[in-house]
């Protein structure tokens, strides 16, 4: 069965009643959020008591047991947030959180029935070698010990390789900026740094501002070349923008104030465009006017709707087979394009290509970093 048309979509967004599913589009819908990573959202956001069905309740427990551990997920970010608070006390460094454990620190609508595979978090770039010393000393080792892997990272990569508790399991990205330095956007690390807030009632833990918490989820949704989670990004920002246009006074002109500050308006403008177009996020017409939205009609457009459009309204394998395809073939190719110039592209590529993975035993020197 190819379809255009994903359950998805019009159950979470486009006002169909889950109750009014049969039960083969039920099972559908499941397998739909499922692969969306969106399973525990959508038992939030629906009707339940319209489930009423033998099908309905089957697949209302599916809904529920992701909801029940995405609040475990909860539980335990909240616990690893303050032992990396404490691990990291003595350095006296903001400890920043990034994209779900921001969320869930937060309590903001966007970790409603959210789940992760990791914690990030944002830290100094002077600061990586000792911050990593502290992790180590406190039982975080890194997860990558592949040399090359390792020197990847540390020369070229926003983040220290990944690095896993060895009593907890828990995973975490240690970033020092948002993006690659080799890519083609260079936000400010230490501009979000200075304006982070801290979490109410945990002294030590902060978040970014509600603007740069936007403009990092924008980034990260439109510059990765893994396609997975971009409709659950994509709800993240929808969320994200219709909290905080309500909390916070003068949101949308300091969004776009910030955006161009820290040189990120192509990725803003992209989540305006996508969020408004397949979510019905609320955007006033002038703040799509003013970002260029509503006029653009360029071939660079139309080629990046070739690749989002079909990866963000038809995520599931049974839509639109032959357009998810090629998009997410384009999309990886982008990624890569974005992350660093044609050469270092190319050596990196040629080395994964030609070269055989090595390990390395030995932990890599936390003093190599650039």
């Amino acid at each position: 069965m190819n379809r255009t048309a994903s359950l998805l979509h019009s159950v979470l967004w486009g006002g169909r009643e889950a109750g009014s599913l049969n039960a083969c589009e039920l099972d559908l819908l499941v397998r739909e959020a499922r692969h969306a990573n969106l399973l525990g959202r959508l038992f939030h956001r629906i009707d339940r008591t319209a489930l009423s069905t033998d099908a309905g309740v089957r697949a209302l427990a599916h809904m529920q047991s992701a909801a029940t551990m995405a609040q475990r997920q909860h539980v335990s970010i909240r616990h690893e947030a303050k032992q990396l608070r404490d691990t990291l006390a003595k350095l006296d460094l903001p400890l920043v959180l990034l994209k779900g454990a921001a969320y869930v620190l937060g309590d903001l609508p966007a970790s409603q029935g959210r789940v992760f595979a990791d914690i990030d978090i944002l830290v100094p770039k002077a600061s990586l070698g000792p911050v990593e010393a502290e992790l180590m000393l406190g039982g975080w080792m890194s997860s990558t010990t592949n040399a090359y892997d390792q020197r990847y990272y540390r020369r070229w990569m926003h983040e220290l390789p990944a690095m896993q508790h060895v009593r907890r399991g828990t995973t975490l990205d240690v970033h020092h900026t948002i993006l690659p330095p080799t890519s083609r956007l260079h936000p400010d690390p230490a501009a979000l740094l200075a304006d982070s807030r801290e979490v109410n009632g945990l002294p030590g833990i902060r978040t970014l501002a509600p603007c740069d918490m936007v403009l990092h989820s924008a980034t990260h949704l439109f510059h990765e070349g893994e396609p997975d989670n971009l409709l659950r990004d994509l709800s993240d920002l929808d969320l994200l923008l219709r909290h905080f246009s309500l909390e916070e006074p003068e949101f949308w002109a300091r969004l776009q104030a910030r955006a161009e500050q820290l040189e990120l308006s192509q990725p803003l403008r992209l989540a305006l465009r996508y969020t408004r177009q397949l979510l019905a996020t609320p955007v006033p017409d002038d703040v799509l006017r003013q970002n260029g939205v509503l006029a653009d009609r360029s071939l660079a457009q139309c080629w990046l709707d070739r690749i989002y459009l079909p990866l963000l309204s038809a995520p599931h394998p049974s839509l639109q087979a032959g357009s998810l395809y090629w998009a997410r073939k384009a999309l990886y190719v982008r990624g890569h394009w974005l992350r660093m110039p044609a050469h270092l592209l190319a050596y990196h590529l040629a080395h994964k290509a030609l070269m055989p993975a090595r390990s390395s035993s030995a932990p890599a020197q936390v003093q190599e970093q650039r």
